[in-house]
């Protein structure tokens, strides 16, 4: 697990130090209204991809249960669907935004001072939505057959063209243009498609499980049976980060009210928050891929196993975090805002007041990793709605009048503990154990199509992912 979940890490990692970075520029060089900007543009641009996760997700297992049952077959069908089905719907939603960029900022109060700058910083992310929704998509697929050190080399990829380019850009560095906020929006859009651009050649070039070749390429076309499997499946995953989502743009809109200062303290200590529940994230990733190929292989007792040692790296991870962004909470801060300004002391706060909460937050996703890596989505979501909305906005809006902004921050926890607390009722009842993604007999009928119209498939070693499999004897087993 460690093992895997490590790139896993790294790749959230570079992606949240990126982004700290350019929120260090911005709000040092363009000031606290453009880093207000970016913080109303990233939760929306959140909540977008958010859709494609879920997809992403479902996918992700269904591959990793096609690798655990040696189904390459499965494995190609559904990267066609995913594909298929993403790329136009990512086209839609460019579109879409770059129309109603300006209703979901009124929709959000985003204050009027920085509203200029959210709208055109806001507006270079729907464009760049197409490749970045692909590029997130690929990254999952590849850790679903079990390759997690791919998606880390291209992230470092990304994250170091983003590196060079948005300084260049903001500032009009040698012959290049001063875009101001602007920039820091297409150097992100440029990085990910060279990103996206390099992993999709190098899936071709080590003839991966992935690459769909010649007849293959009809697998583009979404196939009923697995976009069903997949809506029905990744819809509620894809809306359980809505659900959060969509809690944090209702947050967002009190905060807002706190004036700019608060909403500017509020996006600093974001990017904290973003290091504090990468270990989360990714053992979560990994739950989910390991648990799918040792259910695919019949692997029960080795899913328990996992769960249990995420569990156990997601106390020692996140606690660590959890201490180091206490202790050193204004010397970090001060990078994003200043040493001297009056935000600094209220994203203090903020953090210390509900980073705590994220210990709870890293229970709750190894938990919902392993569960819905046999398709259980429903409950899961059912206990984000709880969380989200009777919880953590009922707190908000229940203890404000007593206790002020103390109220919007303390409400984060409130509604971590009641998603650990409902997430390990749901574990341990057990009935997660009984679903299926995938009917294993429209897996075997598709295959058997795919051998009659000349599909080939790849070899067993082919399949085996250096982490989870080893040779013993000259036969390939499930490790």
């Amino acid at each position: 697990m460690i093992l895997f979940a490590l790139p896993t890490l790294g790749s959230s990692a570079l992606q949240s130090l990126n982004g700290s970075i350019n929120a260090i520029w911005v709000g040092r060089f363009l000031g606290e209204e453009a880093l207000a900007a970016t913080a109303n543009g990233n939760i929306l641009m959140f909540m977008l991809i958010s859709f494609v996760f879920g997809f992403g997700m479902a996918s992700t297992i269904l591959i990793g249960q096609a690798v655990g049952r040696r189904d390459p077959h499965l494995a190609k069908r559904t990267i066609g669907t995913a594909l298929g089905s993403i790329i136009p719907l990512s086209v839609v939603i460019a579109a879409g935004g770059w129309l109603l960029a300006p209703t979901l900022l009124d929709l959000l109060g985003t204050p009027e001072s920085a509203a200029g700058l959210a709208l055109t910083y806001l507006r270079m992310i729907f464009i760049a939505m197409p490749a970045t929704l692909t590029f997130t998509l690929l990254m999952m697929a590849l850790r679903g057959t079990g390759d997690s050190m791919t998606p880390l080399w291209f992230m470092v990829m990304s994250v170091g063209i983003d590196l060079v380019l948005t300084p260049t850009l903001i500032l009009g560095l040698g012959p290049f243009p001063e875009w101001g906020i602007f920039g820091s929006a297409f150097a992100t859009a440029i990085a990910n498609l060279l990103a996206l651009i390099g992993m999709g050649t190098t899936i071709y070039l080590r003839g991966s499980i992935l690459a769909l070749r010649g007849p293959e390429l009809r697998f583009l076309w979404p196939e009923r049976r697995i976009l069903i499997a997949m809506i029905t499946k990744g819809l509620p995953i894809g809306l359980q980060m809505i659900v959060i989502s969509s809690a944090a743009l209702t947050m967002l809109s009190l905060i807002n009210r706190e004036g700019v200062e608060t909403t500017a303290a509020y996006g600093a200590t974001q990017q904290l928050w973003t290091y504090v529940q990468m270990p989360a994230m990714a053992l979560s990733a990994a739950a989910s891929a390991m648990a799918a190929q040792n259910i695919g292989a019949g692997q029960w007792s080795r899913v328990s196993r996992i769960t249990r040692w995420g569990l156990v790296f997601n106390l020692v991870l996140t606690g660590a975090l959890i201490t180091a962004v206490t202790v050193f909470d204004e010397t970090v801060l001060g990078l994003f805002l200043g040493r001297d300004s009056e935000a600094v002391p209220i994203g203090s706060r903020i953090q210390i007041l509900a980073s705590w909460g994220y210990l709870f937050f890293g229970v709750a996703q190894v938990l919902f990793g392993t569960m819905r890596a046999n398709g259980y989505v429903i409950g899961p979501l059912i206990v984000m709605v709880i969380s989200m909305y009777p919880v953590r906005l009922g707190f908000a809006f229940g203890f404000y009048p007593m206790l002020g902004a103390d109220a919007l921050w303390l409400s984060f926890p409130a509604g971590m503990v009641a998603t650990a607390l409902l997430g390990a009722g749901l574990y341990l009842q057990g009935g997660w154990r009984k679903g299926k993604l995938l009917p294993a007999e429209e897996a075997a009928q598709g295959a058997e199509g795919y051998r009659v119209h000349g599909g080939s498939c790849s070899s067993g070693s082919d399949l085996a992912p250096t982490t989870l499999w080893k040779r013993r004897g000259g036969q390939e087993q499930a490790a």
